[in-house]
C-alpha cells in the first residue's frame, strides 16, 4: 500500500494511528512535532501526511504551509482534538493552506482509514 508520516506530540495517538493504518498493509513513519515530519519527510517524501495541529515546537498550520511551498502535490490529512466550531477550530485555515480533509479527534478506525483511503485514491493537484 502506502508510505504515510503521521505528525502528533501525543505519543499514544501516533501509535493508534500507525497500529490502524498498519493493519491496512500501510508502512507508517511518525514525528512528535512538525520540525521533526518536515525533516523526515525531505529525506524520505510520503504519499500522505497526516498531522496535528497543535504541537510544541512547529505546529500544523506551519507545517502545511512548508511542505506545501516545496510539495505541491502532497495529500495532507488532519487530525485535530478541536471542537469544531470552537475558538480553537482551525480546520478551515488548515484547509486553505492545503490539507485536503480533515477529521475531528476522537475519530474510528474506519473514519481514520476511509479518509485515508480516499485521499490516497486521489489523482495529483486535488
Amino acid at each position: 500500500m502506502a508510505r504515510i508520516l503521521v505528525i502528533d506530540d501525543d505519543a499514544d495517538v501516533r501509535r493508534a494511528i500507525r497500529r490502524h493504518l498498519q493493519s491496512d498493509g500501510h508502512d507508517v513513519v511518525e514525528a512528535p512535532d512538525g520540525k521533526v515530519g518536515v525533516r523526515l519527510f525531505r529525506e524520505q517524501p510520503t504519499a500522505l501526511v497526516v498531522t496535528d495541529l497543535f504541537m510544541p515546537e512547529q505546529e500544523g498550520l506551519e507545517t502545511i504551509r512548508e511542505l506545501r511551498r516545496s510539495f505541491k502535490d502532497l495529500k495532507i490529512l488532519v487530525v485535530t482534538g478541536a471542537p469544531a466550531g470552537s475558538a480553537l477550530d482551525f480546520r478551515a485555515q488548515a484547509t486553505m493552506l492545503g490539507a485536503a480533509a480533515t477529521l475531528g479527534k476522537p475519530f474510528t478506525r474506519e473514519e481514520l482509514l476511509g479518509a485515508v483511503n480516499a485521499l490516497l485514491a486521489l489523482p495529483p493537484h486535488q
